[in-house]
Order: C-alpha cells, then sequence, then structure tokens
C-alpha cells in the first residue's frame, strides 16, 4: 500500500481509469479501492463521495488536457489549431481501438450521459469542462476571422458548441459500433457545417 499523502491521487487516478472503461454507474467505492490499494475506510476521509471523487477527478483530467488543447489550438494559422486538435482526438480513439480492441470514447461525454438530476455537482462539473472546451474553440474560430478562412459570422458560440457536439456525437457513434473509421470523415464535416470551402481545409 502506497503513502497515505498519495492516496487521494491514487483514487483519482483509479476512479479515471475505472470510469473511463465502464462508466459512472457501474463502479463503486470499494472496486476503486481496491484498484487504487487504498483502505476503503480511507477513502472518506479524503472524499465524502464517489460523486465528490469523481468531481475532482474530471477536474484534474481536464486541468491536464485542457493544456494540450491550447498547445494544439495554437499551432499554426487559421483553422490549422482546430484541425490538429480533431486529429489528435480522432488518433486517440483510432489508438485505444487497436490497444484494447474497443473505442472507449469521451470520459466526459460518456459520463455526462450517465448523470441524473440528483448528481448535481457532478452535472455542473461537466457543464464547466464543456463550456471551457466550447470557448477554447471559439478562440480559435475568432483568429480565424482574422488569418482566413473564416468569415465573422461563423465565429460564434453557437457554432463553437456545434463543433464540440460533431465531435462528441461521432465519438460516441464510433464507440456504439466499436469503429473507429466512423471518425475519418470528422474533419470534413465540421468544415462544412462552419461553412469553409478552401480545398485546403477540406482534403
Amino acid at each position: 500500500m502506497g503513502r497515505t499523502s498519495d492516496a487521494p491521487q491514487h483514487l483519482m487516478d483509479a476512479a479515471r481509469l475505472l470510469m473511463h472503461d465502464r462508466g459512472y454507474s457501474a463502479i463503486g467505492v470499494a472496486e476503486i479501492c481496491e484498484k487504487a490499494d487504498v483502505r476503503k475506510g480511507s477513502f472518506y476521509y479524503f472524499f465524502e463521495s464517489k460523486q465528490a471523487l469523481t468531481v475532482a477527478t474530471l477536474r484534474a483530467a481536464w486541468s491536464q488536457e485542457r493544456s494540450r488543447w491550447v498547445e494544439l489550438l495554437d499551432t499554426g494559422t487559421g483553422l490549422e489549431g482546430l484541425e490538429a486538435l480533431i486529429q489528435e482526438q480522432v488518433q486517440l480513439q483510432q489508438d485505444q481501438q487497436r490497444s484494447t480492441g474497443s473505442v472507449v470514447g469521451c470520459l466526459y461525454g460518456n459520463l455526462a450521459l450517465e448523470t441524473n438530476a440528483s448528481e448535481q455537482d457532478l452535472r455542473d462539473c461537466l457543464r464547466e469542462i464543456f463550456d471551457d472546451q466550447c470557448q477554447l474553440v471559439l478562440e480559435s474560430l475568432l483568429g480565424a476571422t482574422v488569418t482566413g478562412p473564416l468569415g465573422n459570422q461563423k465565429a460564434t458560440l453557437d457554432n463553437a458548441r456545434s463543433v464540440i457536439a460533431q465531435l462528441e456525437g461521432t465519438v460516441l457513434l464510433a464507440k456504439l459500433y466499436n469503429d473507429p473509421s466512423l471518425l475519418n470523415p470528422l474533419w470534413q464535416q465540421i468544415t462544412g457545417l462552419l461553412g469553409v470551402t478552401s480545398t485546403r481545409f477540406n482534403t
């Protein structure tokens, strides 16, 4: 068993792995503790509930992933950064399918489908993450109106949300059919949604 000071991180790591693999409802505190090699009796010293652990886990996961989103979105000019982000998201799902035999989907999207009104803290956390994702995409769209090829009227929060929805929806279908090839036309679908007709962004 690891040091007590390491227990919260071990619990979050275990929760992230288990939830990404099997979802939120299918696992319990005892299984998370076993995976983390932390005594069940110690769990409630660090987290008041599974929901509280999940919120902490998601915030930590997004904090790490957000840095990568910013790095990718800052790549190149115009829509090149957004394209790099989308293509990496596609690659992650394809790699996961090759290594495990299954398209695992998006951790945040998977959990969003499971939450209910009694889990308000978890729902609020997921909303914050998706709102932040949409804001990052919006900033990329606004940048593309300066350097091209996007028109000013296309750089809206509604369109940023549509980009995230297209990504999440396509990943969901790829997971349902366990077919990562469904993700191949994703970038072309997004540029179509944004009304970009330049051959550079539709190849």
